[in-house]
């Protein structure tokens, strides 16, 4: 069933007065007519999908009070603080608080005065706190994070089966399970377990196309992670390590080395536990380096990178880890760095599971290891592995798509070699068997089975071998070998028979890749900056953090910086305006209006401008950019523009101006629109701006995205915002 919701409703209204949203994310509409309905729902979207406004909107259109099932305290501790910011009345109860404080709470919801509850199962599942709320009008249970009921989920907690009594004590409400990973398995798990009545399936898309997933062979590890953490500075990031030893050693010398860094795991005591969390999220320390004891309760939404320093167990927990980042929509880079020797760690430490579990743990291993292995594009892997399509030819977004591996120069007769001593061997032994006999080992076993006499033995053994279990790993991802029985020897399936005959090619990669350096300079992030005054968001960062130390809660809850970007960008001089900006509601726009406002005129009259109630410069993504009269300039932008008519660079011009490439280019658009430049040279040629020119011929309109692919990738999206925005200006064809 789709839902249909207009401007007049409830929903609607609700999501802009009290969030600032004027139109709902994918499904969102749907999940909240599922609430409003009385009809049990299972919902399925990406972390920063927008899962908590799908019952946190109708708690506050429909009658009573809604019941929300979190499992950790300081999840339920954020999500209050950041409802009650926009002005919603709620609360949480848990062991943390005096009973003074549970008991005003109860009275509060006697009165009819709170719009959601949230609370831990195993307190919500008592006979006394569900006597308590038999007496009160429960508008709907909303179960966060439902995948913990299953034990085919990759985060079970026993206490989670217990909510299954819910539907009997409550048989006339609601029920609804929302979480951020679940195979189908797991969603029909929840189902099952807690007793849902014909339950609407809401299944978003898994992928996350605003993170950049890059994927390393672990070599000097701190000075890998250094190199990340240099490309954001002053940004929030998470470190993951294995073991807790790993931890304590990567924060140690991230902190000596003069980083804020706190280290997070389950040998530490509650206290520091707690401590390092919220530093964490106060924005006092900008990293934490963490075993998987931590990120479930984060709900951060600024995090611009996670690391992960070794190989995780799954695909769902590498999903689960890198959906912390960016989960305000914005621009996160996800890296992993990663060593054959983790797979052995988790393999012994699977040791004492039973044979079934065993299996089931064993197989997400190895789905992990082809992961890691893989030459193909890092977002359609994860996106079909949770049984999803993934359309795009090239997502933009990963170390594959941005040619940032290397190939090797002949894969397809390195492919044949390996193979062919696949079939040499018989196809009898695994994959570091046949690496042995490929670089020439004599170890004694190769020599007794007289594996040294084989034409393929000693086939590639200017290699090491390591390299050479590498290729294996990369020709089973793609298919043409596949691994068999208790002992996972090596077969050649149909497709590596035709890789044999000389009829397909493979992908195979270089020991090392081309750039180990980190870039930024991604489309996503390019367009996620554009028209954005660089100096004014951090002036507004700084503004949000004071306030957040004021009201003692995290900044991030205060605004996103979605909502800073825009205010960069838009830059509003009145509270009608403010009030205009995206994740600003009623609430906000009273208590902090005055103060976002005076920031933004101070730094007009510092910066330069003369008149700051002039809009940053409109940009219209379906076509090309509308010519600008810049009637009110900063200085850095003016500079540009004499550094443009002397036909300088951008990388030249983003140096004299100290701005960032992504800004010097848009300040080139506007340039080209304010003279009417019809050839854009030298910043684009003369042959690309025609193959813009007859490309634009064959679409409909202008969008970038459309013209991008059918210039075949090989047109940065920069040079196509040139181009277009000269041809405008070209007199028309005689």
């Amino acid at each position: 069933m789709t839902a249909t919701i207009d401007s007049s409703t409830p929903l609607r209204d609700a999501l802009f007065k009290y969030w600032g949203y004027d139109s709902f994310r994918p499904l969102q509409a749907e999940a909240m007519q599922a609430v409003v309905e009385h009809r049990d729902s299972v919902v399925v979207l990406p972390t920063g999908g927008g899962k908590s406004i799908c019952f946190q909107a109708p708690a506050v259109t429909m009658p009573g009070l809604a019941l929300v099932v979190s499992p950790l305290i300081s999840l339920m501790k954020d999500q209050v603080d950041a409802l009650k910011e926009c002005g919603i009345p709620a609360a949480c109860v848990n062991s943390s608080q005096p009973a003074s404080e549970r008991q005003r709470i109860a009275t509060a919801i006697r009165r009819g005065e709170l719009k959601l509850l949230y609370v831990a199962p195993e307190r919500l599942c008592t006979d006394k706190m569900l006597d308590f709320l038999k007496d009160v009008n429960v508008s709907f249970i909303a179960i966060d994070e439902a995948h913990c009921i299953s034990a085919w989920g990759h985060d079970f907690r026993p206490e989670y089966r217990m909510l299954r009594q819910l539907r009997e004590r409550f048989p006339n409400v609601g029920v609804h399970a929302y979480t951020a990973t679940a195979t189908q398995q797991v969603r029909q798990d929840i189902v099952e377990q807690l007793g849902l009545k014909s339950a609407e399936l809401l299944i978003g898309s898994f992928d996350r196309s605003n993170l950049v997933y890059r994927v390393q062979r672990r070599a000097d590890v701190l000075k890998q992670v250094r190199s990340v953490v240099d490309a954001y500075p002053g940004e929030s990031g998470i470190i993951y390590c294995i073991s807790r030893r790993e931890v304590d050693e990567m924060a140690d010398s991230l902190q000596r080395a003069g980083y804020k860094t706190r280290p997070y795991h389950a040998g530490l005591s509650d206290v520091d536990r707690h401590k390092h969390q919220d530093e964490f999220l106060n924005d006092d320390v900008q990293i934490v380096v963490a075993t998987v004891a931590f990120g479930m309760g984060i709900d951060k939404s600024n995090v611009r990178y996670v690391i992960h320093t070794g190989a995780p167990k799954s695909l769902e927990h590498y999903q689960q880890e890198t959906g912390r980042a960016g989960r305000d929509g914005l621009e996160a880079s996800c890296w992993l760095l990663w060593t054959a020797g983790n797979f052995v760690t988790w393999r012994k430490m699977l040791g004492d599971l039973p044979d079934d579990a065993f299996r089931q743990a064993d197989n997400s291993l190895r789905s992990m290891e082809r992961f890691c292995n893989g030459v193909v594009c890092r977002h359609k892997v994860l996106v079909e592995h949770f049984g999803q399509t993934y359309e795009k030819e090239n997502c933009g977004a990963c170390d594959v798509c941005l040619e940032q591996l290397d190939q090797v120069a002949d894969p397809l007769v390195l492919g044949q070699k390996i193979l062919s001593c696949v079939v040499r061997v018989k196809e009898n032994f695994g994959a570091e068997y046949v690496a042995q006999v490929l670089t020439g080992s004599q170890e004694a076993r190769i020599l007794d089975n007289g594996h040294d006499k084989l034409t393929t033995w000693g086939l590639l053994k200017d290699e090491k071998k390591n390299h050479v279990r590498d290729w294996i790993e990369q020709l089973a991802s793609q298919g043409y070998l596949q691994r068999v029985g208790e002992y996972n020897v090596l077969q050649v399936t149909a497709t590596g028979r035709e890789l044999l005959r000389g009829e397909a090619t493979p992908l195979l990669l270089k020991a090392a890749v081309k750039k180990t350096t980190p870039s930024r300079a991604t489309r996503t992030e390019a367009a996620s900056w554009e028209g954005v005054d660089t100096r004014l968001f951090e002036v507004l960062r700084q503004l949000r953090r004071q306030i957040a130390t004021e009201h003692n809660v995290p900044p991030f809850i205060v605004f996103g910086d979605t909502t800073l970007r825009d205010l960069a960008r838009q830059r509003p001089t009145t509270l009608a305006g403010f009030r205009l900006i995206h994740g600003v509601g009623d609430k906000k726009t009273a208590e902090y209006g005055a103060a976002f406002l005076e920031a933004i005129h101070q730094h007009a009259g510092t910066s330069g401008t003369a008149d700051n109630s002039v809009p940053a410069p409109a940009v219209r993504s379906a076509g090309p950019l509308e010519r600008t009269e810049a009637v009110s300039m900063s200085v850095a932008r003016q500079r540009a523009f004499d550094l443009f008519k002397e036909g300088k660079s951008l990388e030249d011009v983003a140096v004299a101006v100290d701005r960032a490439v992504s800004t010097v280019s848009q300040y080139l658009v506007e340039f080209i629109n304010q003279t009417q430049l019809s050839e854009p040279f030298p910043w684009i040629d003369a042959e690309t701006l025609a193959r813009v020119r007859e490309a634009r011929k064959q679409l409909p309109d202008d969008k970038l995205r459309p013209l991008f692919d059918a210039l075949g990738g090989t047109v940065p999206f920069n040079a196509i915002r040139f181009a277009l925005a000269s041809l405008q200006f070209e007199p028309p064809a005689s």
